[in-house]
This record gives structure tokens, sequence and C-alpha cells, in this order.
């Protein structure tokens, strides 16, 4: 009778043990108060086995080998093995589960901070209150950044350079107290010398040769301190409008005309710029170069101009001449500058063709200067060129970014100050440039209709060069993809091994003409989508492009006066004037 009660006890604790795993719910507290349910069931049943093979005999002993009790027990018996792996499986599967709750909820903090950051760009509503400290590092303040570049771009009182100093941006604002005579008279030496253009990083042994100083003296020569002396000439120009000119063919004429105006000792004034005649660009800076980046010159200068404008005696005397007093050729192939030598003959051979590094071609000059002129003209971003960056940065990095920033194990801290930031935040990093995954390769794919001008390659030939950056720098993984065609887009998703970043645009499917091509966008979107481009792929880690465009051309004069000069250059092939 007792070992039938015995075997009973067995049984009944067995279905017992069955029921209630059958009944396990898959919610997290649930399967917590299962799992000490069952741990319950072991210890208990590893009792009663203990006690009544103890009353069975005195002399027997429970035996282990291995986890597994004597002989004396069949396989339906519930062991302290099958304890054992009950638990270790639920607690497997308990782990798995709390990991994906954790990376569930983890995923929607990202992207509730993700939208966060979208509405406060678009201004659609206030940031939430349980993000409020939680700061985007790859936007940019654009009013304090324009209001910083306004400073930077504007003559002292004194009629001296602006405040260019070795203090950078926000830290030259701040306040000395008790002033430093000496630091104060240091000060001054350097802003009278004007040595430092703001808009120029790195060392001079990462620039083309001179860029500091040429940056320098052409935003003298386009400041004068009196606009109205008469000493001061003038050259008023249209941004170039014909049918199929783009954006890249505007900027190369433009650099032409500015040559001139510095050879004939004139400021150069732009007029229509047909791209910014959109709605995007608002009040003045309609139709204006001013809409994208800063004035080529100062307001007094551009009033002056168009006064003269009105007067037939300065276009008789030649105190004002237009882009129709100058030929064609004297625009796209005149005279570059010589006021500074021939600092194109040292320029670094960087840029590597065909596997061999560029050390001379014919036009090396004009690579240079364009890279001068396109500097200077697009030296500060106006707020709204701002603005469509920190969109694109937005919608390309936004989820990384917040992911990056819940992610770190810093604890909150309460920041100080009058205005919520401390003096290190405020004049020290807000300098920093925003955050992008580094490190990262701009590529720029030119096919369609520009088979009539340069040799075109295919989109593996682009992505072989990519692999060689890669094999010296493995830690490269991001790709920013410039192109009009979609077929490049469609193929970039066979490289699985690299993440690539570009713009959400509609693309070229098949050939067509790149006038046809930007007419179907619409001018807003034609104009802003390829500047966000550029000035991703001037601020890029590497560069892979075709040297025989002339976009492709002008980002690499950008990167060669913007610090990249060491950076290299892999060009699937050269410019045809080369």
């Amino acid at each position: 009778m007792m070992q039938e009660a015995d075997s009973f006890n067995r049984r009944s604790l067995e279905r017992v043990v069955s029921q209630r795993f059958y009944q396990m719910s898959s919610s997290f507290p649930c399967q917590i108060f299962v799992m000490g349910f069952v741990i319950g069931v072991c210890f208990t049943s590893l009792f009663m086995f203990a006690m009544t093979s103890f009353g069975a005999s005195s002399v027997t002993r429970v035996l282990f080998s291995d986890g597994i009790p004597s002989s004396s027990y069949t396989s339906s018996t519930v062991t302290r093995a099958d304890c054992k792996s009950m638990l270790d499986e639920r607690g497997a599967n308990m782990t798995f589960e709390a990991q994906s709750f954790v990376k569930d909820d983890f995923n929607e903090k990202v992207s509730a901070l993700y939208k966060t950051w979208g509405n406060l760009l678009s201004g659609s509503s206030q940031p939430s209150s349980d993000f409020v400290d939680e700061a985007p590092p790859h936007l940019e303040n654009c009013k304090m950044v324009v209001e910083v570049n306004r400073r930077l771009d504007t003559q002292l009182s004194n009629g001296s350079f602006p405040p260019w100093t070795i203090w950078k941006g926000m830290l030259d604002n701040l306040s000395l107290w008790p002033p430093d005579e000496q630091l104060i008279d240091f000060r001054n030496h350097i802003i009278s010398e004007g040595a430092y253009p703001p808009w120029i990083s790195g060392s001079d042994v990462e620039n083309f040769p001179l860029t500091r100083k040429v940056q320098r003296d052409l935003w003298l020569h386009q400041h004068p301190q009196n606009c109205s002396a008469t000493s001061v000439k003038f050259l008023l120009a249209d941004w170039e409008r014909l049918p199929g000119f783009g954006i890249g063919a505007q900027l190369a004429g433009m650099a032409g005309i500015l040559a001139i105006a510095v050879n004939e000792k004139r400021v150069l004034v732009t007029d229509y710029y047909n791209r910014a005649d959109h709605d995007g660009c608002k009040g003045s800076s309609r139709s204006s170069w001013s809409c994208y980046f800063f004035p080529e010159t100062s307001a007094e200068c551009r009033e002056r101009a168009f006064q003269l404008h009105q007067d037939e005696s300065a276009w008789e005397s030649g105190v004002i001449t237009r882009k129709e007093n100058y030929t064609s050729r004297d625009i796209w192939s005149g005279r570059t500058p010589r006021i500074w030598g021939n600092p194109w003959s040292i320029m670094q051979p960087t840029t590597e063709i065909n596997g061999s590094l560029l050390f001379h071609h014919r036009k090396m000059d004009r690579r240079w200067w364009r890279a001068q002129a396109v500097r200077y003209l697009m030296r500060f971003p106006s707020e709204y060129t701002c603005n469509l960056m920190n969109a694109q940065r937005q919608a390309a990095f936004g989820w990384e970014a917040a992911k990056m920033v819940l992610s770190s194990p810093a604890p909150h801290v309460s920041q100080g100050g009058p205005t919520g930031a401390n003096d290190i935040e405020r004049f020290v990093w807000s300098n920093q440039k925003p955050w992008v995954p580094r490190p990262i390769l701009s590529m720029h794919v030119r096919m369609g209709d520009k088979a009539c001008e340069m040799k075109v390659v295919d989109f593996e030939h682009y992505m072989n060069l990519a692999e060689r950056i890669r094999k010296r720098f493995p830690q490269l993984k991001s790709i920013w993809l410039s192109t009009e065609m979609q077929d490049v887009i469609d193929q970039s998703k066979s490289y699985t091994h690299w993440k690539f970043h570009y713009t959400n645009v509609t693309r070229q499917s098949g050939n067509m003409t790149m006038a046809t091509y930007e007419a179907s966008l619409g001018r807003e979107t034609s104009t802003n989508y390829p500047l966000v481009n550029f000035l991703m792929a001037a601020e890029a880690d590497f560069f892979v492009g075709a040297l025989g465009s002339t976009w492709c051309f002008l980002i690499d004069g950008m990167r060669n006066t913007g610090g990249k000069v060491m950076s290299g250059y892999l060009s699937v092939n050269k410019d045809r004037f080369w």
C-alpha cells in the first residue's frame, strides 16, 4: 500500500508539473512566477525521494552519477537532471525573451527620440519632456552658427579685418575679467594681419598651397573699407542660365568671372541666380546667391554697384562693367590671377588615376584657381542651407545618432550656467562640427548624358576603388552615395558589407539629358539636393569620383581647400582638358 501510494504521489506530481508547464503564459512576469513554481516542485520531489528511499531501507543511500539518481528510479520520475534540464531551457528562453523585451523597449525609445528631433527641425511640436536634455549631436543650431559667421564676415568698426583670431568661433566672445592687456594687444595684432580666415580647416600642408593667404586676400578684395570711393570699380554679373548648364557649370563660370574681377581690380557683385528663384528662398534672398551662401561682397558694395548700374557715365568711364563686356573665352579660359605667383606648381600629388599619382597636367592653374574661387563663394552657408543639411543628416543619421545617445552609459547631469549650459559647452564644444558616422567615404557616380564629355565607367569600377580604400582603412564602412541614376542605387544594395546613405529623391531610369531630368524634379529640389550632396562630399573623409565631371572637379577643389589634401582622391578618369 505504501508503494502504491508512493507511486500515486509521484504520478500526481508529474501531472501537476506537466499542467503547470502547459499553462505557462508568454508574458515575462508570469514566466518569473512559473520558474519559481518549477524550482519548488523540483525540491519537493527530491525531498520526498530522499525520505522514501531512507524509509524503505536503512542501508540504501541516494547515489548520483553525473547528476542522475540510482537505477531504482525509472525515467518517468521527476529527477534532478530533469529539473536542471527544464530550468536551463526555461532560463535560456526567458533570457532571450527578456532581451527581446529590453530591445523592443529600447527601440521604442530610439524611435521616440528620432521623432522628437524630427519635430524639432520641422517646428511642428515642442520636444518631449523625456528628451529635453538629449541634444542631437548630428544637428547644428543654425541661428547661432549664422550669427557667429555673420560676425566673422563683417569688418570691425575701425575698418580692419573681422575678428579672425586663433580663438575659434564662440570662444572669441568670452569676456575677460579682469581685462588682460597683453592678451588684448596680441588679439588686436592677430586681427590686423587677417591671417586666419575661419572658413579654412586644417594646416597649410593639408590644403592647396597659399590657401589661407588667398582666401584672406579675396575677402579683402571683395570688402573694401569704403565702397563709395572713386577708386572702387565693380563687375556686375548674373549667373549662367543657359539650358543645360548645371550647378557645376555655373560655379565654374563664376570662378572665371571672379578671376577677371581680381585681374582688373574690380569688386564682383553677383545678380540674378535662377536656381534660387523658388518659394524656398524668402524675401530679398529670392533669386540671389545669398539664399544658399553668404553674399560675395558687403551690402554696401552691392547697393553701390546697383546705383552705378543706373548711371550712364559710370558705364562710359568703366567704373562698372557687366558679364556681357567679356567673351566666353575670357570667362571660361581666361588668365588665372598671378598676384600670388604660381602656387599650383608645388601642389602635392595626392590624386590617383589608373593606379598612378597625378604629378602634372596642362591645367594645373585652373584646378588650383577654381578651388580657391569656389571655396570663397561657399565660405559660409546661409541659414536656409544649414537647415537643409540638418534635415538630410536627420534623415540619414538620425536613427543611428538616437541609438548612440540613448546607449551612452553617462548618467544624467544637470547643466549649470544662466542659460542651462556651462561655459565649456557654450564657448568650446559649440564649435564642434555636427556628428556623422566616421569614417565615411563620399562617392559621386556620374553617368547618363555625361558620356559625350568623358569616359563613363560602371558602378563596379567605383566600388573597386572604394574597396581599395577600405583595405587600407578597415574601419571604413559607410558610403555617402550621390548619383542621378536609379540603377546605381539598385546596384548598391548588392554590396551588403557597406552601409550606403543617399538623398531620397527621384532618379533617372534610362537615358535622358540632365536638363530634362532637373526639369522633372522642379527648380527647388533640383538645386537643394545636389548642394547637400556637394557639402556632404566636401566634409567626407575620403572621396571617389570622376575628375572628368565638373561636379567632381569642384568637389575636389572644396576638399583641397578644406583640409582634405592628404585624404587623397581616387578618380575613375581624368578631365578631358588635361
